[in-house]
C-alpha cells in the first residue's frame, strides 16, 4: 500500500526477472497502516484528502498511476498483507497476481483492499489461484505469525538506513512509527550473501540496484534481452506506462491489449485481465 513500492515496481520487476533462478527473493510485509497500534482518524474525509495530494505528489516522481478518485486511507494493512502471504503458498505465479491486484485497489481503483473480504474479492481471476483456500490461509495462525514476523522484522532496521544521505526525492532513511519505534522506509531491497550485504533504501533508480549486486557477486546480473510487447504483456497482465516502457520497448500497444485511463496515465492490462469484474472507471480496447 505504499506509493513509492508501487512506483519501484519497474525496477523491481526488471531485476526478478533479470535475477529468476539465481537468487533468493523474499518479501517482508511492513504494515504500514497498522491498525494495532494507530488511532482512527478523527477526521477521515480531511485525511483521504490530504492522502490523496500526498499519492498525487509522489506519482509525479515516479510515474506510476493514481486513482481518478482515492475513496478513503487504507484502515488496515493487515489483511491484504495476510491474503498476500496465503498466496505464496499456491505458487510464485499466483503470488504475483494477487500481489499486483491488491496494489491496483489502492493506485488504481481507490478503493483499498483493507478487509478479508475486499483483498480476496481482489484475487478472484488470477490464474491458478483457489480463493476457496486463500481465504482459509489468510485466516490461519500460520499466516499471522508470518506477518507479524514481517512486521518486527521492518521494525529493527539495519544500521544504514537510520540516516541516509542522496539526491532521491524518497533516500530511504528509517521512519518513526506512532508507537515511539522505527522502521524501514518503503521500499528497502536488502541483498544478502553469506559473508556481506548491500542495502538499497527508497526509490532509486535501476543502477543503484545493479551496483548492489554486482558489488557482492560480479556477473550475476548480466544483461538480458528485454520482452517484446506482446511477451511482457503475456507474462505480467498488467503493466503501467513507466513498466511498458522499462520493460518492453518496441512498437506499443500489442494486438488486444486493454488500455485503463487514469488522471496521469494509462494501465495497460493482458484482454484475459481486463475480463475479470474489477470495476475500472474506464476500458477501451487498443489496436495494434
Amino acid at each position: 500500500m505504499c506509493p513509492w513500492a508501487w512506483g519501484s515496481e519497474p525496477v523491481f520487476r526488471r531485476l526478478r526477472t533479470a535475477l529468476a533462478g539465481r537468487v533468493r527473493w523474499r518479501r517482508a510485509y511492513a504494515v504500514l497502516f497498522d491498525d494495532e497500534v494507530d488511532d482512527p482518524a478523527p477526521d477521515p474525509s480531511a485525511e483521504t484528502a490530504w492522502y490523496a495530494r500526498y499519492v498525487e505528489e509522489i506519482s509525479a516522481h515516479t510515474g506510476a498511476p493514481r486513482a481518478a478518485v482515492l475513496g478513503r486511507v487504507a484502515a488496515s494493512s493487515w489483511p491484504s498483507s495476510l491474503v498476500a502471504v496465503a498466496a505464496e503458498l499456491q505458487g510464485t505465479g499466483v503470488a504475483e497476481g494477487v500481489l499486483r491486484r491488491l496494489r491496483e485497489t489502492v493506485f488504481v481503483l481507490g478503493d483499498p483492499a483493507d478487509t478479508l473480504e475486499r483483498a480476496v474479492a481482489a484475487a478472484r481471476g488470477v490464474p491458478g489461484v483457489d480463493t476457496h483456500r486463500l481465504r482459509s490461509d489468510a485466516a490461519s495462525a500460520a499466516s499471522r505469525e508470518r506477518v507479524e514476523r514481517d512486521r518486527a522484522e521492518a521494525r529493527r532496521p539495519v544500521a544504514e538506513v537510520r540516516s541516509v544521505h542522496c539526491d532521491s526525492p524518497h533516500p530511504g532513511s528509517a521512519k518513526e512509527t506512532s508507537d515511539g519505534g522505527i522502521r524501514y522506509a518503503l521500499p528497502t531491497l536488502l541483498v544478502r550473501t553469506p559473508s556481506d550485504r548491500r542495502t538499497v533504501p527508497g526509490w532509486r533508480p535501476y543502477a543503484a540496484y545493479a551496483t548492489a549486486f554486482e558489488e557482492l557477486s560480479p556477473g550475476l546480473l548480466e544483461a538480458s534481452a528485454p520482452l517484446s510487447p506482446t511477451e511482457a504483456l503475456e507474462r505480467h497482465r498488467s503493466l503501467t506506462e513507466p513498466e511498458r516502457r522499462f520493460l518492453a520497448p518496441g512498437v506499443w500497444p500489442p494486438p488486444g491489449a486493454v488500455r485503463v485511463d487514469g488522471p496521469n496515465g494509462p494501465l495497460w492490462l493482458h484482454p484475459d485481465e481486463a475480463s475479470a469484474d474489477r470495476r475500472f472507471p474506464f476500458q477501451l480496447p487498443a489496436g495494434p
